[in-house]
């Protein structure tokens, strides 16, 4: 091995491992919020694409875990951000930390992989760019790949929280 093959592997075990602090943090935290809520529910970590990525699921059925997403996932990113902060009081760094709760930004990931596959199959048919309505960050993210996957490019135009995703031709 190489100096500059160890020197990338400890900076990826390194990653690894605040990511994983901050996984752990995150869930201490939550599990407060839990058990003041109420709430039942299980935490699952892991990191997902140079994320840390926790989720709360339930046996018990998630109608009460849908207290927590709210409508179109307003709570949900609120909890979210509000976790980031807990993270970055304990380690003093910026968390990009992504909040799943009962399946939500799951289900939501591919309902917004397909929009941005039929926008993109739209564009390829017309020509013409395509606009789609405001999202969030999250839900921009997701677009941009899916239409990136397609073999096209996008845009994100606007102010928040009024901006979106603008697929355009190749």
């Amino acid at each position: 091995m190489t100096e500059g093959t160890t020197s990338a592997a400890a900076e990826g075990a390194d990653t690894l491992s605040r990511l994983e602090q901050e996984g752990e943090i995150a869930a201490d935290y939550l599990e407060g919020l839990l058990d003041i809520a109420d709430l039942d529910g299980d935490i699952d970590m892991d990191v997902e694409a140079d994320r840390a990525a926790v989720s709360i699921i339930s046996d018990a059925g998630s109608r009460d875990l849908q207290k927590l997403v709210g409508r179109d996932g307003e709570v949900l990113e609120a909890l979210q951000e509000l976790t980031r902060l807990a993270v970055h009081r304990e380690t003093g760094d910026r968390s990009r930390l992504m909040l799943d709760i009962a399946g939500y930004r799951a289900k939501k990931r591919a309902e917004l992989s397909e929009l941005g596959a039929k926008a993109a199959a739209e564009v390829k048919n017309t020509g013409e760019p395509v606009k789609l309505k405001p999202m969030t960050p999250f839900e921009r993210k997701v677009v941009h790949d899916a239409v990136k996957s397609a073999g096209l490019r996008s845009e994100s135009e606007g102010e928040e929280p009024q901006r979106f995703v603008v697929v355009l031709p190749a």
